[in-house]
């Protein structure tokens, strides 16, 4: 395996953990904390923790949150492909995370609503073989056309390619999410995001969109992960462990699996190491290792 080029966002999570539910219009004790955030900065920093060699290319602000995203991701040894936009902030995002662990957020992508095409430059894609790609960057109309230049420059220069659509709220046309994503490799939805394409909780669903992606992993929370291909279908079951804060499960599950994968390992092994990375990632607070 060689270089692993995540395009995603990249911003600052305002994480406050509450034990009692939000009062409307009243005040609510809550343990809060500052961390790096943004699903492709998540990835990245756990590819990083599972020693990939990990490029991470978004837009930032040109303000402090940036400077101090970009040190944190490149002393943990991420190399940083940043487009500076003069005019917009650093994605900055509020989580608020219950007594069970569940997070709800409000998410400002700032400077990341801005990405480009351009900002996929050649010179980003050096040295990798495989491109993942952050849903929220196609389901945000001023972004998507950025997400689709990468993927293509991805297939141009033989990368394989993995995108995880993020968010099942924003899936408003199905059928224009799959047309976008057509040839990928690997689509790595959890069970919402799967009901938003196929209208269907089971996974064996996934099997609808063998004729546009090349396999489906679908996270099931408590209920495990699942493996989709043309060869057959996998599961695992998920590792108990206690819930803090789910916030950035997704990702670091995505690192486990794609590492293994690209690896050459069996599907049972790609899954295991990403529920193993998911577990580990919901029982400390915040989305990063």
């Amino acid at each position: 395996m060689t270089g692993i080029v995540v395009v995603g966002d990249a911003g600052l999570d305002v994480v406050a953990r509450h034990d009692l539910p939000l009062p409307h219009g009243g005040d609510a004790r809550a343990k809060i904390r500052f961390t790096g955030g943004g699903s492709g900065a998540n990835t990245a920093l756990w590819l990083r923790f599972l020693g990939a060699d990990t490029t991470l290319v978004a837009r930032i602000g040109d303000d402090s949150g940036g400077r101090l995203v970009t040190a944190e991701l490149e002393a943990a040894g991420v190399r940083c492909a940043f487009a500076l936009d003069p005019d917009a902030a650093t994605c900055c995002v509020v989580v608020m995370v219950d007594a069970d662990g569940q997070r709800s957020m409000l998410a400002d992508r700032g400077a990341n609503q801005r990405f480009r095409p351009e900002d996929v430059t050649p010179e980003s894609l050096a040295g990798a073989s495989h491109l993942h790609l952050s849903g929220y960057v196609l389901l945000d109309p001023p972004s998507r056309p950025a997400g689709l230049a990468a993927l293509a420059a991805a297939k141009e220069a033989g990368l394989t390619t993995s995108v995880d659509p993020q968010a099942a709220a924003h899936i408003h046309d199905p059928a224009a999410f799959l047309d976008d994503v057509r040839g990928t490799d690997l689509l790595m939805p959890n069970t919402e995001e799967l009901v938003a394409l196929t209208g269907s909780a089971d996974p064996l669903s996934a099997k609808e969109l063998l004729s546009t992606v090349g396999a489906v992993v679908v996270t099931a929370g408590l209920d495990g992960a699942t493996w989709v291909d043309a060869h057959g279908v996998t599961t695992v079951p998920a590792i108990e462990t206690e819930c803090l804060d789910s916030t950035g499960a997704g990702d670091a599950f995505d690192a486990g699996v794609l590492t293994t994968w690209l690896a050459g390992g069996s599907t049972v092994d790609v899954l295991r190491e990403g529920t193993r990375l998911g577990a580990l990632a919901v029982s400390r607070v915040g989305p990063q290792p």
